[in-house]
């Protein structure tokens, strides 16, 4: 039964967004000084997107687009933890709380290895979980396709969840 969860759940996601002029890029939650920006309707952060669509993945609740569209003007440069908070939201009415996360950023600029750490507590924060519970990498694609060509970043992203255990 979906609304008496007895077991774990994961949820996989993916986003991507095009590089466009700018001065930094924001990636879980945290602004990185860089040459560009991303690109999006909000603030593009690829890194809470993917999360939020592998948090609703694990709840069988769709995906960011169809809970935030792209077409809707009320989501015109949001911050992207009001979408995550949204997905921890149902997913804590279906029963579940989130207890890991792992995020890969892949790129091949800016440097993320210097951020990794404040990535890290942010995301932590924002689904108030201790920062072990929170994996957040980086990886290049050694130059190939429209990532090595430094069109753009990409994420994935896995959540688990568990059942809530009611006392």
């Amino acid at each position: 039964m979906f609304n008496s969860p007895t077991r774990s759940r994961t949820g996989f996601g993916y986003d991507v967004h095009r590089f466009t002029s700018g001065t930094c890029v924001r990636l879980c939650g945290v602004d990185i000084p860089f040459e560009k920006s991303l690109a999006g309707h909000s603030d593009a952060d690829v890194g809470l997107h993917a999360l939020t669509d592998a948090i609703l993945g694990a709840i069988a609740a769709g995906d960011i687009g169809s809970h935030f569209s792209s077409s809707d003007p009320r989501w015109h440069d949001s911050d992207s933890s009001v979408f995550l908070n949204h997905a921890v939201e149902l997913a804590e009415k279906e029963g579940f709380y989130v207890h890991h996360v792992d995020i890969t950023l892949i790129c091949e600029a800016p440097n993320l290895a210097p951020y990794r750490g404040a990535m890290r507590e942010a995301v932590a924060d924002i689904l108030d979980i201790d920062v072990s519970a929170v994996s957040v990498k980086a990886t290049t694609t050694e130059g190939l396709g429209f990532l090595g060509r430094g069109e753009g970043i990409a994420a994935q992203a896995v959540a688990s969840l568990s059942p809530k255990v009611v006392p």
